[in-house]
């Protein structure tokens, strides 16, 4: 035989109800922490992680193309203290 207790059922969705806007303000919550550190990050100027790549690439290459061209320097400046100097000339006098 089943009984009915009103006040045990009415008990049993209020607590429903209030686990369900318990969960609604821990949702507003989180949204309103999420938007305020978005608005502080925002506020620091912080490079996002693509156009960091991006630059380090960049820098990368400039560095890899700079030792190349003093290796080029180098070895040009020794193919000229390698070759004979020739006399300078004597410029014309002009009229």
């Amino acid at each position: 035989m089943q009984t009915e207790n009103r006040l045990l059922d009415d008990l049993a969705k209020f607590m429903l109800n209030a686990a369900g806007a318990a969960q609604g303000v821990k949702e507003e919550i989180d949204s309103l922490m999420r938007q305020r550190l978005e608005r502080w990050l925002d506020s620091m100027n912080l490079v996002p992680r693509e156009e960091f790549d991006a630059v380090r690439a960049m820098a990368a290459e400039a560095r890899t193309e700079n030792l190349r061209l003093e290796a080029r320097i180098a070895a040009l400046e020794a193919q000229m203290s390698a070759a004979p100097k020739k006399p300078a000339r004597a410029k014309k006098a002009g009229i």
